[in-house]
This record gives C-alpha cells, sequence and structure tokens, in this order.
C-alpha cells in the first residue's frame, strides 16, 4: 500500500502551491517567524488528527493510532527546523510533542466512544492547537530535567 501522499497527488500539489505562494509572499509579512509558527500550529494540528485516523484505520488499535498521529504530526516540526538550521523543536523546552499526542488522543478517543468522525477529528484539532497555540502565546513550557550531581566511586558502599 502506498504512502497517502503518493495515492493522492493533491497533497504534493497544495504543498507546492503554498510554497509558491509562501516564497512570492513572504516579504510582506513583518515577523515571518511568528506566522510560520502559527501556521505550524495549524499543521501540527491537523496531522495529529490525521495521522490518528490512519493508524485507527489501518490497525484498529487506539495505542498505535495516538502514536501514528503524534509521530506523523511532529515530524514537520522536526522537518522544518532542519530544513531552516534551527535547533530542533525536540530539544527545546516548549509545548509541541505534547500538543500532537493531545490532538491524537481526542482524536481517537472520540472515535472509539463512537461520535462521528468529523466531530473527534475537530475535537482533536481543537485540543491539540489550543496546547500548541497556548505555549506560543503564553510561553508554556515543561519544568527542565534536574538531575542529581553524580556519585564519586569512593561515595559507594
Amino acid at each position: 500500500m502506498p504512502v497517502f501522499w503518493v495515492g493522492n497527488r493533491d497533497y504534493v500539489l497544495i504543498c507546492a502551491v503554498v510554497a509558491v505562494l509562501v516564497f512570492f509572499t513572504a516579504h510582506r509579512v513583518e515577523s515571518r517567524y511568528k506566522l510560520l509558527l502559527w501556521l505550524d500550529a495549524i499543521g501540527l494540528s491537523a496531522f495529529s488528527v490525521m495521522g490518528a485516523a490512519k493508524g485507527l484505520a489501518i490497525t484498529g488499535s487506539p495505542v498505535v493510532s495516538i502514536i501514528t498521529g503524534m509521530l506523523t504530526a511532529t515530524f514537520g516540526g522536526i522537518l522544518r527546523d532542519l530544513l531552516a538550521g534551527e535547533p530542533s523543536v525536540l530539544l527545546r523546552p516548549e509545548i509541541y510533542v505534547t500538543a500532537a499526542l493531545a490532538g491524537a488522543t481526542i482524536f481517537t478517543l472520540g472515535d472509539v466512544a463512537g461520535l462521528a468522525q468529523i466531530v473527534s477529528g475537530l475535537a482533536g484539532f481543537a485540543v491539540a492547537f489550543a496546547v500548541r497555540g497556548g505555549a506560543l502565546r503564553f510561553g508554556w513550557s515543561f519544568a527542565s530535567y534536574k538531575s542529581r550531581p553524580g556519585r564519586r566511586p569512593e561515595d559507594i558502599k
């Protein structure tokens, strides 16, 4: 079974049209990076739901669905950072993967509960976007891991 974008060229066409549009209009936006982050939040939210839907449709497993949604959504941000020469979003303290996890989880729970897929999808999108948008707008982040100082060999009995 081919990857979804190979079987349906509309995805590639949409990406190409948006890339050309951004190329020719990006100079008009005062804060391109901020706009890029908000557009990425939309993409993260959408792909967390679409990835979860694809995982659930193929395997029928809610756990696989959630993981597929999270990975599908976060790969775009990793790719963005790689192409932009930025430190990976995975290494920064901002909330990113958790937003994708939340969106995929809400979609999957709604679908398993018997809600219409459009309702589950909109709910998952809204939750992912709210979490990621809150992180962008209000600077939400998780506390950093604080390791204990290492022990010296002579301290071990």
